[in-house]
């Protein structure tokens, strides 16, 4: 990596992912301007868009490209026209192979509440104000991935099967980095487990209690899943930074999007040894796609995210979050969260302000 020079490969998706994407690479270019740095995109195919035009959900050019860049900039894939596909060529399956070659097996998702969108929550104001939360997601371990798995006749009853597996090293990697955010954070790490039934879970929290010993000035502390998907909703802001498996923070970090009002806030972060990939976490949302009315802000802030993990250009990632905090503060709203009479603006007028704010 050039200093002031950085390659991101660029995977637009399907569904509303181009959409969302090219004003994320609107705002981007208008960080280039202002701070004089050269960002260099090249575009590849994933997911549904990739199959149609080569059968592959993620050809071996994209990995290659992946591979080759800085960064990685991800839209949103999949959709209903592939549902029938066998499980290998479905668009999620290319995101899922990506994660796994690039070992890319941290993923943050940062759950903020904004002030002035306190009423798009559907929690009470005082609920839902101060909410500060960053959820960190192990990406490429557990049910997801473990083997043997697939649907199988015995005695002539199909079985489907799944095998939930973690390693040592797999929970004390991701640990570490949930501890050393949390140190820099307001030094509260809440680990999510359900020892209380899963063995897997067990030596989660046994490792977790093993790296804390190194991380002292930060406060531990173990919720079982079902008890913390409850908390989010009773006292969201209790939390500060919560580590967990990869179904649970799959499945916690969509509940806890809802606490900001939108899905299509959140941003994320999948964090390798060697590189990382940036997306919203939404959906490729087909049924608005090309329709001018998809959020755009998850993937821009995704893009900031992008600024301040891998090219460390933390004053630059400032300007987008100041620049969508303030777009917001001054009434713009896309129609996911719209509140009273406020007339919404599609997704090019939102990128397009965001863009403008930063170079003012």
């Amino acid at each position: 990596m050039e200093k002031g020079k950085y390659s991101i490969a660029v995977f637009r998706g399907d569904g509303i992912g181009p959409e969302v994407i090219r004003q994320a690479i609107l705002v981007l270019n208008a960080v280039s301007r202002r701070a004089g740095i050269v960002l260099d995109f090249r575009d590849g195919l994933i997911g549904g868009a990739a199959y149609e035009e080569t059968g592959d959900p993620l050809p071996d050019e994209s990995m290659a490209l992946a591979k080759d860049s800085d960064a990685i900039l991800l839209g949103s894939v999949g959709g209903p026209r592939w549902e029938g596909l066998n499980h290998h060529l479905r668009p999620e399956r290319a995101l899922l192979d990506l994660r796994k070659n690039l070992g890319l097996y941290a993923n943050l998702r940062p759950v903020i509440v904004l002030e002035d969108l306190l009423g798009a929550s559907p929690l009470k104001q005082h609920i839902a104000r101060n909410v500060d939360i960053l959820i960190v997601r192990e990406l490429t371990g557990g049910i997801y991935f473990g083997q043997p798995r697939g649907i199988r006749t015995e005695n002539g009853m199909r079985i489907g099967l799944n095998t939930l597996v973690y390693s040592e090293a797999e929970i004390s990697r991701i640990g570490r980095i949930a501890f050393s955010l949390a140190s820099k954070r307001r030094k509260h790490l809440c680990s999510v487990d359900k020892a209380n039934v899963l063995e897997s879970s067990r030596l989660w929290r046994e490792t977790m209690i093993q790296i804390n010993r190194d991380y002292p000035d930060v406060k531990l502390e173990h919720q079982y899943v079902d008890n913390c998907a409850m908390q989010l909703i009773r006292d969201p802001s209790q939390f500060d930074v919560i580590v967990t498996d990869n179904m649970f923070g799959d499945i916690l970090s969509d509940e806890a999007s809802v606490i900001t009002g939108s899905i299509g806030m959140l941003p994320s972060a999948s964090l390798g040894d060697r590189t990382a990939l940036y997306e919203p976490i939404h959906g490729s949302a087909p049924d608005i796609a090309g329709k001018d009315l998809a959020n755009p802000i998850a993937a821009i802030l995704s893009a900031a995210m992008m600024l301040r993990y891998s090219f460390h250009r933390f004053d630059e990632a400032a300007w987008i979050e100041s620049a969508v905090r303030e777009v917001i503060k001054n009434g713009m709203r896309t129609a996911d969260v719209l509140q009273g009479r406020r007339q919404a603006v599609g997704t090019e007028a939102m990128g397009e302000a965001i863009a403008k704010k930063i170079l003012n």
